[in-house]
């Protein structure tokens, strides 16, 4: 919204709303989807730094990477066909989505250390502020929220829920 005031134009929010960094990416199932895919969202990240001057703490290139990794993969090995993984970003996060042609919603296995495979989904919740599992059309959507930054923790080494997002 623009005021004016004495004929001076005095600008006092922003005209347009700005919109999430927006990008997706379509893959085949293919040998090598998930490099191409872990390479679309580490650009995807440095785009986001760059023209959202976000700031990630240290470790969320390696976790974002690893997240999106799983995501893709569970969509490669449990769905007949391609895959979609679309990427939306701000200053405080990255949505990650995957959309796959099997309406079959993944399963979280309980934590056991003794299981060798099957823990894809406990670590996207690990990784993850918001995980949502939903069926579309085409099969079905996975979609993980992605904080840039870790809360900073209290002196009880709690996060203060006053600096989350």
């Amino acid at each position: 919204m623009i005021k004016h005031l004495g004929g001076a134009v005095i600008p006092t929010g922003f005209d347009v709303p700005v919109e999430p960094l927006r990008r997706a990416a379509h893959y085949t199932g293919e040998p090598g989807c998930i490099a191409e895919a872990r390479a679309f969202a580490s650009q995807f990240l440095q785009q986001l730094r760059t023209e959202w001057c976000a700031t990630a703490d240290g470790r969320a290139d390696g976790e974002l990477l690893l997240m999106v990794s799983e995501l893709v993969t569970n969509a490669d090995q449990h769905s007949d066909g391609p895959y979609i993984l679309e990427l939306e970003g701000t200053a405080a996060s990255v949505a990650v989505s995957v959309y796959d042609s099997s309406t079959a919603l993944p399963r979280r296995y309980p934590k056991d250390p003794k299981r060798v495979g099957r823990h894809g989904l406990e670590i996207v919740h690990a990784l993850a502020s918001e995980v949502t599992v939903e069926r579309v059309p085409v099969g079905k959507r996975v979609r993980a929220v992605f904080p840039l930054r870790q809360p900073e923790p209290t002196l009880s080494g709690r996060a203060d829920p006053r600096l989350t997002d």
